[in-house]
């Protein structure tokens, strides 16, 4: 019983830091005031709303963790590039599309990260999320077929093998190589209909 309390205590822990953690980066810099009003709503959210328990995997790849993250810095860089080229360059306007991706894990806590990350790259974001399907739903900029469209998706999906070989639990790492089958594969995709056509 103790075990448990401890293991809970642990958990509401790394909750806590990982909520202000997201604040910083949803911000954008690590500052002091980012890290104080990190920490207030953090604990607001913590105190006042009901979250559902995340089951942490414990486990920690320093080598692939820090792989991801600066692989997550190139991406950002070089996409940044690209969505100042699409809008600068000449000719009609680029189509975009809501490209729908399953993701091979069940963890919440991938999830968010998985979604987080890809928010933070310029040209896509995440508009929706089936959270009992564990399916991302992306605005994606300049996906003119269907190439590009399959494109996005493995970038999602090379995304979340990143996270899951770095952060991830050691089912989620069978999940994501291929050594175990995911529970519901599918994925899929809708062009936005008015995008592109301004």
């Amino acid at each position: 019983m103790q075990q448990r309390e401890h293991a809970s205590f642990g958990s509401r822990v790394l909750l806590f830091a990982g909520l202000v953690l997201l604040w910083a980066m949803l911000w954008g810099q690590f500052t002091v005031l980012s890290l104080l009003t990190g920490i207030g709503v953090a604990a607001i959210v913590t105190i006042l709303f009901y979250l559902p328990a995340i089951q942490f995997s414990r486990r920690l790849n320093p080598l692939r963790a820090a792989y991801f993250f600066v692989r997550l810095m190139v991406d950002i860089l070089i996409a940044s590039f690209q969505v100042a080229w699409i809008v600068l360059k000449p000719g009609s306007p680029p189509q975009n599309s809501i490209v729908a991706v399953q993701l091979r894990t069940r963890s919440d806590l991938i999830t968010m990260w998985v979604a987080e990350a890809l928010s933070l790259v310029p040209g896509s974001i995440v508009v929706d999320l089936d959270r009992g399907e564990s399916i991302l739903y992306l605005h994606v900029l300049d996906t003119d077929d269907d190439h590009d469209v399959e494109v996005a998706r493995q970038r999602v999906l090379a995304t979340e093998k990143r996270i899951v070989r770095g952060f991830g639990s050691a089912h989620d790492v069978e999940l994501v190589c291929g050594r175990t089958s995911p529970p519901a594969p599918g994925s899929g995709f809708a062009p936005a209909e008015t995008e592109g056509k301004r």
